[in-house]
């Protein structure tokens, strides 16, 4: 093994994050990170399973545990006795966070089987509501003075993540490097040298959350909103398509707050529209998961307008009825979504649109619920990701009356199985069209710039090689013939 092992769960600003980590990292073959998700319990719990496969699978090796799970629980993690030290969001970008001479990492525990990554499916990140509250903290909290963003406001009493505020101690403490996330201004994002053997690369442009969804602990694992300025962005899909890259996501926590941070009036439109005009050699961009009551005026046109922008969207909506929404602190209503998708579609008909839907989110009644089925036909959802509502420790919802969780199975199931039956339709109705796909896979898998899942009926070749006209990495044009296996497949046109 040539440098360190990375086990990443979670979202695509995980993945992005990761191969950073990998850079940071560099060398360090006796090293295990795991970068955590915190989005839902089962996230965390799948965590702490591949702590412990890694440990059982590589004994000596030092595992460093950091992602969102980990700032929010730090001291969970600590004491685990696989775990050699336990990394904050913001001291994971960092390289001396890993390094082999730092105290909590002498300490390891840990080991090699298969990557971990397929423990946990690719979940988009969550947007929410305005304003912090102290009693929807995930433990008690003290208050500190920390700077606010506003330069000409005086510095305020928030919510304090450290430890060292909090009075942290007991079992692993020395293990624990994580400060307080609330408190951070830094807006330099974890710029990746590479990917691996992704064929896609992932670009940080925006971290934390201000809003406050009642269901969702991620901005206290994230810290406040924060944007990357666009020249550094810029730079990076520079960089990433010298390297060979055919197809760049721009990623974030909420994405579409992207620029208020940022000298000028920036937009997440304004930026999108940079990167088509400032790397003209960027074959495909693609965004990852957007609040639809934020996508702005200028990214609209570019979304129904633009070919290089790939015609794919996953829609934060969580919910299809409004007192729903209401409690879940989200700031739009059924009809704004319901609207927005009707005009996306209108201009651009060709549009895919996935959305995050929870489950049995708490007082949900059954009508409210089908009428959560409901949007997926409304809102033409043909990729649909399904949560089970998962109580979070410390947040509003937490605090509200539950479901019985085979309430909460039965619903996920049903509209999982209603998702999966709209999923397999769309499918079918694009035999006999031609995609544009980028080759992921060895055997040809990859996705149509509508995200259909499609594999070359020949294979391809391993990455670089050419065979039958394709390589990985490669984008290929394809005349889709079937579907097999809840997937496109197409030959070479």
């Amino acid at each position: 093994m040539s440098g360190p092992e990375l086990i990443t769960l979670g979202c695509r600003l995980n993945a992005a994050e990761s191969e950073a980590m990998r850079g940071l990292a560099a060398g360090q073959d006796d090293l295990v990170i795991v970068n955590s998700c915190a989005v839902t319990g089962e996230a965390v719990r799948q965590a702490r399973k591949a702590i412990r496969a890694a440990a059982k699978r590589r004994p000596g090796a030092r595992i460093v545990v950091t992602g969102c799970a980990a700032q929010i629980d730090p001291a969970m993690f600590a004491a685990m006795p696989e775990v050699s030290a336990v990394v904050g969001n913001r001291e994971k970008r960092e390289a001396r966070s890993f390094s082999s001479s730092s105290p909590s990492s002498q300490r390891r525990l840990g080991s090699p089987v298969e990557d971990a990554a397929h423990l946990q499916p690719e979940i988009p990140a969550f947007a929410g509501m305005t304003g912090i509250d102290a009693d929807a903290l995930p433990f008690p909290f003290a208050l500190s003075e920390v700077e606010v963003r506003d330069a000409n406001a005086a510095p305020v009493a928030r919510p304090s993540t450290s430890l060292r505020t909090n009075g942290g101690g007991g079992v692993g403490v020395e293990k624990i490097h994580v400060s307080d996330i609330l408190s951070a201004t830094d807006t330099a994002p974890h710029l990746a040298a590479g990917f691996g053997t992704r064929a896609r690369a992932f670009v940080e442009v925006q971290t934390g959350c201000d809003h406050r969804c009642t269901f969702c602990i991620i901005p206290f694992a994230r810290g406040p909103s924060r944007s990357v300025p666009a020249g550094g962005v810029i730079e990076r899909i520079r960089a990433l398509v010298d390297d060979g890259y055919k197809e760049v996501v721009l990623t974030g926590v909420d994405t579409t707050s992207y620029g208020p941070d940022l000298p000028g009036h920036q937009t997440l439109g304004a930026l999108v529209e940079r990167v088509l005009t400032l790397v003209p050699e960027l074959p495909r961009l693609r965004l990852s998961s957007l609040d639809s009551i934020e996508i702005d005026d200028r990214l609209f046109e570019l979304l129904t307008q633009e070919p290089r922008l790939q015609p794919h969207l996953h829609l934060s909506l969580q919910a299809g009825d409004d007192m729903v929404l209401k409690r879940m602190k989200r700031r739009h209503t059924r009809a704004q979504s319901v609207a927005m998708v009707e005009r996306l579609k209108r201009a651009r008909p060709d549009i895919a649109i996935g959305a995050d839907l929870i489950a049995g989110f708490p007082t949900e009644t059954e009508a409210q619920a089908l009428n959560t089925l409901a949007l997926l036909g409304d809102c033409d959802i043909v990729l649909g990701h399904i949560f089970p509502y998962s109580p979070r420790d410390g947040t509003p919802a937490a605090r509200m009356p539950q479901h019985d969780l085979a309430t909460i199975r039965a619903r996920a199931a049903r509209l999982r199985h209603a998702a999966d039956a709209r999923r397999a339709a769309w499918l079918d109705t694009l035999v006999g069209t031609e995609q544009s796909v980028l080759v992921e896979r060895l055997d040809g898998r990859g996705h149509a710039g509508n995200y259909a899942p499609i594999r070359l009926a020949s294979g391809a070749a391993p990455w670089g090689a050419i065979t039958n006209g394709v390589r990985r990495g490669d984008v290929a044009r394809m005349r889709v013939t079937h579907v097999a296996d809840d997937m496109l497949v197409g030959d070479l046109v």
